[in-house]
């Protein structure tokens, strides 16, 4: 009797639809890079470890709520908006944006946003022993005249904020939270940083930075948080918009918040709001956050020349020392002595096979928390870590250029009475330079493009304005990319025709060795 029944009952299980088959996800982007309290780890060193947050505990929410179940699809966060346009729902890409995301208009023209889910507030940070921060007011000047060096996370609201506000070149932004909080600490590169206050609420409370950070007055241009995702996917909208509704009006919401420190009284004025219940118009009132591009390129061309200048800049002063430092190794590993052949060709080997971003990285936030007295300036970081980068390449320029002398040369000014070192310098590398200057000119060339990678350094050139503009201005993409493109070709091409008159002038012909 017992079997029967099983067997009637895994048949009625068999041929229900909805047997054997997993929920639908909610795949929502997100940027782990962010950190907490949106989304992180507590446990960084196990790879396998979940990730927390209450935008990560939202999600989960939101999918129970829709019958799913929620997995995060990792993006840059300046980028998510656009894996939205990638796919559609249920394709292998994401269904919504939920990451911090403000209310934007020029985002709002292009894509469906929820109602609010977050009331957020621009917060000030600075070193706790700072006494030179006691207000906002404290940030239009530094010793005297400066402007003080403000940290902010790039594409974001606060961005546009204090670059309106504190003028372009106070703000420096980057793409990593922590790493501006990293720095105030430091108290080497930027003086402050403004952020959300969610993000300031975890990072004055971690144990890296707990007792080394202070907030400064109080928090302004109050907006929203809120959820992106395709326009067509009106159903998904309504639903997602009566679930957000009902947990504030049930206090699930409430209760995320509370648990990473989060919920204050603007989201007790949001509840009131979406739940029907309307305060008083008052002080409290939240601001519309308005973003919106110019609309057009023209006042934005400015902005880009102005960073082509630092392109140039670090272009001009880092290719003659990678130049210098390049022939020196060379000519150490072609003429020197083993013992200082060798850490020479150590150094092209590992300069070679790291990437220029990770030794930029390393120049800038590592060795100064070993020795601090080497916290130099982006640009001058910047400088140094390009003219070490190239260095390496050049010395191998300058090696196949010496080598191809032919050793009958040397011989020669030997025989004439010359030193070993003024043969050198008067009769071989004059050859070995004119063989390879089509391979050097081509490598300066190169350099201009690989600047863009200083970006990670707080260095706002060409590339790093480009995507700054393009954030607020996604309406005027292939305008921006067709005037950066412009900019970079006007900056490199005049190198290629002072190669190719070098190679009529000298009689050589493009070769030597190429990256």
């Amino acid at each position: 009797m017992n079997q029967r029944w099983f067997v009637i009952t895994l048949a009625a299980l068999i041929a229900n639809p909805a047997f054997g088959q997993q929920p639908k996800e909610l795949k929502y982007g997100t940027d782990q890079q962010g950190g907490g309290p949106y989304i992180y780890k507590n446990d960084p060193d196990n790879p396998a470890a979940p990730y927390v947050g209450f935008e990560v505990e939202l999600a989960e929410y939101l999918a129970r709520k829709l019958g799913r179940t929620a997995r995060e699809i990792l993006g840059e966060w300046s980028t998510l908006p656009e894996l939205l346009d990638k796919s559609r729902e249920g394709d292998s890409g994401i269904d919504i944006v939920l990451n911090g995301y403000e209310a934007r208009d020029d985002l709002k023209e292009k894509y469906a946003a929820t109602v609010p889910y977050y009331v957020y507030r621009l917060q000030l940070v600075a070193h706790k022993d700072d006494e030179t921060v006691t207000s906002w007011q404290d940030l239009p000047a530094r010793s005297g005249r400066l402007p003080k060096r403000i940290g902010v996370l790039e594409g974001s609201v606060a961005y546009d904020y204090c670059r309106k506000r504190f003028g372009e070149s106070a703000v420096l932004p980057n793409k990593d939270v922590a790493t501006m909080f990293g720095l105030v600490v430091d108290r080497s590169r930027i003086d402050v940083t403004v952020q959300d206050n969610p993000a300031c609420a975890y990072y004055t409370e971690h144990p890296l930075y707990k007792h080394k950070l202070k907030l400064i007055g109080e928090g302004r241009q109050p907006g929203y948080y809120v959820i992106y995702l395709r326009k067509n996917d009106q159903q998904l909208l309504e639903a997602i918009n009566e679930a957000i509704k009902e947990g504030l009006r049930d206090g699930s919401l409430r209760r995320i918040y509370q648990k990473y420190g989060v919920w204050n009284a603007d989201q007790e004025w949001l509840c009131k709001e979406l739940t029907g219940e309307f305060p008083h118009e008052d002080d409290t009132q939240i601001e519309k956050t308005g973003t919106g591009g110019s609309g057009t390129i023209w006042p934005l061309i400015p902005q880009l020349i102005r960073a082509a200048g630092m392109t140039v800049l670090l272009a001009i002063t880092a290719f003659p020392l990678a130049m210098l430092g390049g022939l020196v190794v060379a000519i150490g590993r072609v003429y020197g002595p083993g013992w200082l052949a060798f850490p020479l060709a150590v150094f092209v080997e590992v300069i070679r096979g790291t990437p220029l971003l990770l030794q930029l990285w390393f120049l800038f936030f590592m060795i100064p928390k070993l020795i601090p007295e080497l916290a130099f300036d982006p640009v001058y970081t910047g400088i140094l870590g390009l003219a070490m980068n190239y260095a390496a390449y050049e010395a191998e320029n300058y090696r196949a250029g010496l080598q191809s002398v032919p050793q009958g040369q040397m011989e020669a000014a030997l025989a004439l009475g010359m030193t070993p070192v003024t043969a050198i310098r008067r009769v071989i590398v004059p050859q070995a330079v004119r063989i390879v200057i089509p391979a050097i000119t081509n490598d300066f060339i190169a350099l201009f493009k690989d600047t863009s990678v200083c970006s990670v350094i707080l260095i706002v050139e060409l590339t790093r304005k480009y995507n700054e503009l393009y954030n607020f201005n996604r309406e005027l993409v292939v305008e921006l990319a067709f005037v950066t493109a412009g900019l970079y070709l006007l900056m490199s091409y005049p190198m290629s025709l002072l190669a190719r008159w070098l190679e009529r002038r000298l009689g050589t012909h493009a070769g030597g060795v190429h990256r």
